[in-house]
């Protein structure tokens, strides 16, 4: 396990170029239009509120997308990622579209050293990543310190319980995967991505961990910070159960029967003290 980081890196500086080429993350469509959003930031319009002229950092931001969007919207937007082709990707569409944002290259662990501690009015993070942190505690206690009081964390994330769910089982839901935090991760092994690729990836090899939403918010009140909003959601931004999901207009994913079977995803939000 102690690999981790230089296993998922190298799966994640080989996505980032394909990623940046893949319809699934529009980057055209922001360098043409100078209004547009990312889906996921669309979703979270209603729950962001005003953000303009606050100062603003996403942690694990990848190719930076959602980062731009929260730009958009006004934010002095701060980005972090621990790969190098990710913040590269990111840099170049920023640049493209003209947005001042300050990518820099950590691991999220060491966000708080490389990015300046308790100034920050809001942290944000996306659809995705906490599944890549082996430990919710540590993670938590970046978010404190980024924070300035007052500050808010705000995150949409997929939920720990279809964290659980067998891809492969199309014929029904079957709860395959650990749903609290575990010492051992989920190993995967996979050339494909979770949006359309063109090339095969090779960097294959994946460790990944799930953490149960009381896992996720004690480590957070444990770090100072106030729970605010809670909301679980039945549709997730990419098809998460091939075989039994459908898409919306939006881009959102859903179960295709029954949809109050499982929550897919949550948005969180919580004050720093």
């Amino acid at each position: 396990m102690t690999d981790y980081l230089h296993l998922n890196k190298a799966n994640w500086d080989q996505r980032a170029p394909l990623h940046a080429a893949s319809s699934g993350y529009a980057t055209e469509a922001f360098a043409t239009d100078p209004a547009h959003l990312s889906e996921v930031v669309r979703f979270d319009l209603p729950r962001l509120g005003d953000i303009a002229g606050l100062r603003g950092v996403h942690l694990q931001c990848h190719i930076g997308t959602d980062t731009l969007s929260l730009a958009r919207l006004g934010a002095r937007m701060s980005g972090l990622d621990f790969s190098p082709a990710s913040l590269e990707q990111a840099r170049g569409l920023a640049q493209r579209c003209g947005a001042s944002i300050d990518f820099v290259e950590s691991d999220v662990y060491a966000a708080d050293q490389v990015l300046p501690a308790g100034t920050f009015d809001f942290v944000y993070t996306g659809i995705g990543a906490l599944c890549w942190l082996p430990r919710i505690e540590a993670w938590a206690r970046v978010v404190a310190a980024l924070l300035k009081p007052g500050g808010r964390l705000f995150i949409r994330e997929g939920h720990p319980m279809l964290w659980t769910v067998s891809e492969t089982r199309e014929d029904e839901l079957v709860i395959e995967y650990p749903y609290f935090e575990h010492v051992e991760p989920m190993v995967s092994d996979d050339d494909r991505s979770y949006v359309e690729i063109d090339t095969a990836l090779t960097a294959t090899r994946t460790y990944e961990w799930n953490h149960g939403l009381g896992e996720i918010i004690s480590a957070l009140l444990r770090h100072g910070l106030q729970l605010t909003a809670l909301e679980e959601h039945d549709s997730i931004p990419w098809n998460a159960l091939p075989g039994r999901m459908v898409v919306d207009d939006a881009g959102e994913w859903r179960l295709a029967k029954d949809r109050w079977r499982l929550p897919l995803s949550y948005t969180l939000q919580a004050l720093k003290r």
